[in-house]
């Protein structure tokens, strides 16, 4: 969760002004504070752009009418935020995100405007390579070089173990951002644009070791509306097999199979569910320990669609995909949640809801 003050979190339960924020960036230098009536922010640990906009306005000269419009347009970029007023006339802003203007259309004689972005991974992803890439050494070094390779001042922060990987070499008209992913499972970590437009290098947390960043609670002063839960065995697994060989360095071949080991779990390896592999392979992985912590990662979601929930809640834009969240329905029952995607609105009252993809009993 993007660190907020204690305040902010009591606020937001309570009768209080939200406030939204949106910053154009335009290519030609000039930065401006736009007036708008309305939009959302998409957020999403299954895409691989993590966070999309849109942002509705009456201003009709936000459409380009010149070159000269398109080119101040084309390549600017949104700032947006969200965030709560004080009774003694303080603020407090939340980040919503970093994103790349992609459209801009309405009727340009009376409105409204709708703009659409999305948060940075797509600037890396557009840049295709135009003739072979290859990378070696160290993870977290050869994940920051494909990322400076396209935003050359971009800030990349690392939480996860480093390690070496099989040398590997991407042909043309190759995804570059499909590269990073492939390259931070080699350590069990995932890499996304955080709404400071940063960019991390991070494992998900565990479940069953996180401690829950927020509460959601049924009755007065909490936050919870309403929720629907369900389960499903559609492309759920319980077990990743994950090799690697490099073919150009000719590196042995390596493996590890990492199943859910909990006799508890519903997904249990040798539980009624049943065994149900997933396979993944990559030539980065050249240690039976990379195998390991990609195949670990892989699983926490391979098995999480099992059990999942739908939560209406009040909106607090500080929350994050990953994020582990404690609910307390109405008849008393708590659970531990794992925030999977949701949508914070840019407009006073809109709905919050989340999707979570793994649940369990918390205390």
């Amino acid at each position: 969760m993007y660190p907020v003050s204690e305040r902010f979190l009591k606020t937001i339960v309570e009768s209080h002004i939200p406030i939204t924020e949106v910053v154009l960036f335009r290519t030609d230098g000039i930065v401006e504070r736009l007036e708008h009536t309305g939009g959302s922010v998409p957020v999403d640990r299954g895409s691989q752009i993590r966070r999309t906009c849109t942002v509705t306005s009456a201003d009709v000269s936000l459409i380009p009418r010149s070159a000269a419009d398109e080119l101040s347009t084309y390549g600017s970029k949104l700032r947006i935020s969200r965030g709560v007023r004080y009774p003694d006339g303080t603020t407090e802003l939340v980040p919503l995100g970093v994103f790349r203007v992609d459209e801009i259309d309405g009727d340009p004689d009376e409105g409204p405007v709708t703009i659409n972005g999305k948060s940075l991974e797509c600037v890396i992803a557009d840049d295709k390579f135009t003739e072979p890439y290859r990378a070696s050494g160290l993870a977290v070094g050869a994940i920051e070089a494909l990322i400076q390779r396209s935003i050359p001042d971009a800030i990349v922060v690392s939480t996860a173990v480093d390690a070496a990987i099989g040398a590997r070499t991407w042909d043309i008209e190759g995804d570059p951002w499909a590269a990073v992913l492939e390259l931070a499972a080699a350590i069990g970590a995932e890499v996304y644009a955080d709404p400071d437009g940063v960019f991390k290098i991070a494992e998900l947390p565990d479940i069953l070791s996180a401690t829950p960043v927020w509460s959601i609670a049924a009755g007065e002063g909490g936050a919870y509306i309403s929720a629907s839960r369900g389960m499903t065995a559609d492309a759920v697994h319980n077990g990743v097999h994950a090799r690697g060989e490099s073919t150009e360095t000719g590196t042995a071949p390596v493996s590890d199979l990492v199943v859910d080991e909990d006799p508890s779990s519903p997904t249990y390896w040798d539980g009624p569910f049943g065994r149900r592999p997933r396979f993944y392979s990559s030539s980065t992985l050249i240690t039976e320990g990379a195998c390991t912590s990609a195949a670990t990662l892989l699983l926490r979601s391979a098995k999480a669609p099992n059990s999942s929930a739908d939560i209406s809640s009040l909106p607090n834009p500080a929350l994050a995909p990953g994020d582990v969240i404690r609910v307390a329905y109405p008849d008393g029952t708590k659970e531990l949640h794992q925030v999977h995607s949701f949508s914070v609105p840019l407009e006073a009252g809109g709905s919050f809801a989340l999707q979570t993809i793994s649940a369990k009993e918390g205390t």
